[in-house]
């Protein structure tokens, strides 16, 4: 079962804890100088980690442990530059390297393989690219003025800019995947879907999050909306994960419509994708659809109000770079609900950054 390899939340929550209490002990321990230095310096290591992911340097280990000089042949690097990278990742316990001195994958090394279970290649590569590293050194403009940068320096909207850079675009896309992948298993742990006989993904893309939640609801059927031109490639993917004949592909626009007749309506990481007018377009097109006392489930990354880090926190400023939205609080959420015509009746966590924010058609 896809719950078995979950985590309780209790246990992850205790950890984020402990993790939180040291990290905010060795900052006290060292000069404020050394420790701000430490934290600017880490743009080095991520952008270390995509040099490697570029390289293909997991996917060469993929077959067992290689020696400095075989690596570099396999992956066609200056064998120098790439033993000091190498030095560089093992030192942040990124690879590994054995006794006699070969290079091997480690717990950390193996998803940034291009074909591990839940890869993070394709958002190292992402956020590795010189086009975002160039969005993120406007921050402060973004900051300052409460606009998206991107539109001004490529003078497209965000998701125009991608589809223009077809290599873009397609490292952008990966990315996501890699995203939508390790969110899968805790959101269909959290949440008992067999309650509901139809279930619509609105915005669900090929369907595989639709696909994993009626595997764990057996007798649910799904209905997949999305643009036109998204749900082409869905019946590959329905069909690879065994879910086809119970699925209905139905094509669309959420800004236009939602799909009727379901019990309960999902999106995943959709609605912090737009600011408040446009969220609220989406959610009154589904509550316009759904009958009253229908579920909807929103699974986004919720800020918590306490000042401990937690990964939506940045996420947030990612979304304000590209193209002025946000994450949103639990009181955001509400808000938001209220106004669409739901009333959020719970925030679920799970064992991952993103929750469950559940709410009733009224």
């Amino acid at each position: 079962m896809t719950s078995a390899k979950v985590p309780p939340v209790g246990l992850v929550r205790a950890v984020d804890r402990i993790r939180h209490h040291l990290r905010q002990l060795h900052q006290r321990s060292a000069p404020p100088p050394a420790v701000l230095l430490e934290r600017i310096l880490q743009a080095w290591v991520a952008q270390g980690i995509t040099a490697a992911v570029q390289l293909g340097v997991a996917d060469a280990l993929a077959d067992g442990p290689l020696r400095p000089e075989e690596l570099a042949r396999r992956v066609d690097a200056n064998p120098d530059t790439l033993n000091r990278l190498m030095r560089a990742l093992v030192s942040e316990g990124i690879f590994r390297r054995t006794r006699d001195g070969r290079y091997a994958l480690n717990a950390l090394a193996d998803p940034l393989r291009t074909d591990a279970p839940v890869s993070i290649a394709g958002m190292a590569r992402f956020v590795g690219s010189p086009q975002h590293r160039e969005h993120w050194s406007q921050l402060g403009e973004a900051v300052r003025t409460g606009e998206a940068v991107i539109p001004k320096m490529r003078g497209l909207p965000a998701f125009d800019y991608l589809n223009s850079d077809p290599e873009l675009g397609e490292i952008f896309n990966d990315a996501m995947t890699s995203v939508s992948e390790l969110a899968i298993a805790p959101v269909v742990a959290g949440f008992d879907f067999t309650r509901f006989a139809t279930i619509a993904d609105v915005g669900g893309g090929h369907g595989r999050l639709l696909s994993a939640i009626l595997e764990a609801a057996p007798a649910a059927r799904g209905i997949l909306y999305d643009l036109p031109q998204v749900v082409e490639g869905a019946p590959k993917l329905l069909a690879k994960y065994g879910t086809a004949d119970r699925v209905e592909i139905v094509p669309g626009s959420f800004f236009d419509s939602a799909p009727a007749g379901a019990d309960l309506y999902i999106m995943k990481n959709i609605i912090h994708d737009w600011p408040d007018e446009q969220a609220l377009t989406i959610l009154r097109n589904i509550r316009a659809a759904a009958k009253p006392g229908v579920t909807l489930l929103l699974v986004e990354a919720v800020i918590p109000e306490h000042d401990r880090e937690f990964l939506a926190k940045w996420i947030d400023m990612e979304m304000l770079i590209g193209i002025a939205a946000r994450e949103r609080t639990e009181d955001e959420y509400r808000k938001l609900y209220q106004q669409a015509g739901f009333r959020l009746t719970e925030v679920v966590a799970t064992a991952s950054p993103f929750s469950l924010v559940q709410g009733l058609a009224v």
